[in-house]
């Protein structure tokens, strides 16, 4: 009895080990069976993860030329496993709620106040990003200003919602010359870059005067590889190119563009000269100029009188002729004003500046 009794112990511990063994097993191997479908299941709705970096490069082709544009997005994408956070993809290109010829009309007045009802998805300062998606591009607008505010209005009212409808991360700024000294526009826009960049890390630059405004919104207001002239079609120019150099009115540039050329010319004080000047310096780096197709890139012209002091500069064709040799210190790095005041609008930043006068 007492032998039976000792093969059952040993037998019971024996079952008992059988059954922790097992246990384990069963254990381990359907923790292993879990990791393994969570890492698929992470891979099947991430298929990309492993392919996107802080800083990607990205290629469209423009609407209304073949050019390529190459875009360098900064680290401002992120990812976020938290409750909560939505992923934003990049905005694609072109934007799909653009609508292609516009009609523009200067013959009834509109009011600032109009103008910002309609615009209630602004932030203060005219600033202005994409809800859905991740904007291509951080664009400061730039618009040298002096007595324009009729102008100006019109410009608010057409231009926010084309620059929406291109799904642009921007902001507008009105660099408005004190004083009644002569008008000096490149000084004005080269003003205007400095300050934009003091407020966010802008990676393009549209210079744009206050009376023009665009006909159709797949003119988009941002960079491409080589500097752009938007305004290429004025119905000032019976909607043609005045002459194959000419690079006014609104155009744009990246960072690494303007800097390449060191700005604009500070010396231009009047009208006229400084937009060949431009055309010189780009010229002389290599660049050349990209545009739109003429049907794209049309534009109306607010009509007006030629504003007080700011008659023909009679120095600008000998100050043309110069470009290359006064280029290298005259422009972003010999810049000298003075901020006034800073206006915060819903639709705008408004920069007063004294920008000094022309020297004898």
């Amino acid at each position: 009895m007492r032998d039976s009794n000792v093969n059952f112990g040993v037998l019971h511990r024996t079952c008992q080990l059988l059954v922790f063994f097992c246990f384990v097993y069963i254990s381990a191997t359907l923790v292993y069976y879990a990791k393994s479908v969570n890492f698929r299941l992470a891979f099947v709705q991430n298929p990309q993860s492993h392919s996107k970096t802080e800083s990607s490069k990205l290629e469209a082709k423009d609407a209304g030329a073949s050019e390529l544009i190459i875009v360098t997005l900064g680290s401002n994408f992120s990812e976020s496993s938290e409750p909560g956070h939505r992923t934003l993809e990049y905005c694609p290109e072109p934007s799909p709620l653009l609508v292609g010829p516009l009609r523009i009309e200067f013959s009834s007045p509109v009011s600032l106040d109009t103008v910002r009802h309609e615009n209630t998805e602004l932030h203060e300062g005219g600033r202005y990003t994409p809800l859905d998606c991740m904007a291509l591009q951080k664009v400061a607008i730039i618009i040298p200003f002096r007595n324009r505010d009729e102008h100006l209005k019109f410009w608010l009212y057409y231009l926010h919602p084309i620059l929406r409808r291109q799904q642009l991360d921007y902001g507008v700024y009105v660099i408005n010359q004190a004083g009644n000294e002569t008008f000096n526009r490149a000084k004005l826009l080269n003003v205007g870059y400095v300050e934009a960049l003091k407020e966010y890390d802008y990676n393009c630059f549209v210079f744009s005067d206050v009376d023009l405004i665009p006909m159709d919104d797949r003119n988009t207001y941002s960079c491409f590889s080589q500097p752009r002239h938007l305004s290429v079609s004025m119905d000032k120019f019976g909607f043609r190119l005045p002459y194959n150099q000419y690079f006014g009115g609104v155009s744009s540039m990246s960072k690494e563009q303007f800097l390449k050329i060191n700005g604009f010319p500070n010396n231009y004080w009047g009208w006229g000269g400084e937009d060949d000047d431009i055309y010189n310096r780009l010229s002389s780096k290599g660049m050349s100029i990209s545009r739109p197709s003429g049907a794209i890139g049309k534009c109306r012209m607010i009509r007006h009188d030629r504003d007080k002091q700011n008659d023909p500069n009679p120095q600008r064709f000998d100050r043309i002729s110069h470009t290359r040799d006064t280029m290298h210190k005259d422009g972003i790095n010999s810049l000298s004003y003075s901020v006034v005041q800073v206006e915060k609008d819903l639709l705008y930043t408004k920069i007063t500046v004294d920008v000094g006068k022309p020297t004898k």
